[in-house]
């Protein structure tokens, strides 16, 4: 029996051209180091799924740029933690074993957790290189990969020893694919440089230990990205203008420099802080 025909492509839908064009005409220009966070649901229909924005931001990017994706695992952390990090909670007997019997991150083979797809196309690339953080993790392609992705503390999650303040060396640019500040991992980097902030206990496994795993457990910050809609906007309404907006498929995106959103935000996070009125602030 003759198989029916394959449907055609919605009308609508994209392909790894017209991706191109749109990312040309945003302004990612041939080699520039691109952090992107994306959801392709917001973006719709594309011919050839997450393999084709992956290909046309590489197209665009060229043999000199790096794409750059975060392939967290939050999810590979104390049970205490479940409630927010896996949307569940277990019993406290529980936790000890828990502990012992967590797979060991593995960088190769761990996939990331709630960042969607275009991470995940990104991490098993051939050639992709990722970072080492059993919970923060970056991915990379490109010449830059190397230099973003190593030395990648366990006690830092994305700080100054994280891929972020090396995208911030290589004057990166952000690309906010369909997705609002609330995800954009750079402001983390802010609130590193931010005075009196407070750290909390971060547990997780690692696989360095007596038989290849070990329970690691650490300090860092504790983050609050819950102010980052607010200075996401506070930052785009600066009369310099620096955050570029467009529309491709149905996704709302936005690009951006990473080092002076970082200064901003910064600057930002650290009168919050201080109790004073909102405002905008001086990206000098």
């Amino acid at each position: 029996m003759t198989p029916p025909p394959s449907p055609s492509p919605s009308p609508s839908s994209l392909g790894r051209a017209e991706l191109v064009a749109h990312w040309r005409e945003l302004g990612i220009h041939p080699g520039d180091t691109l952090l992107v966070h994306a959801s392709l649901r917001a973006l719709g229909p594309v011919r050839g799924g997450a393999g084709a924005v992956a290909d046309s931001l590489l197209d665009v990017l060229g043999a000199d740029g790096t794409l750059v994706v975060y392939t967290q695992t939050p999810d590979n952390t104390d049970p205490s933690r479940w409630p927010v990090t896996r949307g569940y909670a277990v019993p406290a007997s529980e936790w000890p074993r828990l502990r012992a019997s967590l797979p060991a991150f593995d960088p190769a083979r761990t996939p990331s957790f709630g960042v969607g797809v275009l991470p995940e196309e990104v991490r098993t690339r051939p050639g992709a290189l990722r970072s080492g953080h059993p919970q923060s993790s970056f991915a990379a392609l490109g010449p830059a990969a190397a230099r973003i992705t190593a030395g990648h503390a366990l006690d830092c999650h994305l700080g100054e020893d994280s891929p972020l303040a090396r995208l911030e060396e290589l004057e990166a640019r952000i690309l906010l694919l369909g997705v609002d500040y609330s995800v954009c991992t750079a402001f983390h980097l802010a609130e590193y440089r931010v005075p009196g902030q407070t750290t909390r206990d971060y547990g997780c496994a690692v696989a360095d230990g007596p038989g290849g795993r070990r329970w690691h457990q650490y300090r860092d910050l504790d983050f609050d990205a819950s102010v980052f809609p607010d200075l996401g906007d506070s930052y785009e309404a600066l009369p310099e203008r620096p955050v570029t907006r467009g529309r491709v498929g149905g996704a709302d995106c936005r690009l951006l420099a990473l080092a002076p959103a970082v200064a901003y935000a910064a600057k930002w996070l650290t009168a919050r802080r201080a109790g004073t009125p909102d405002e905008t602030y001086p990206m000098g």
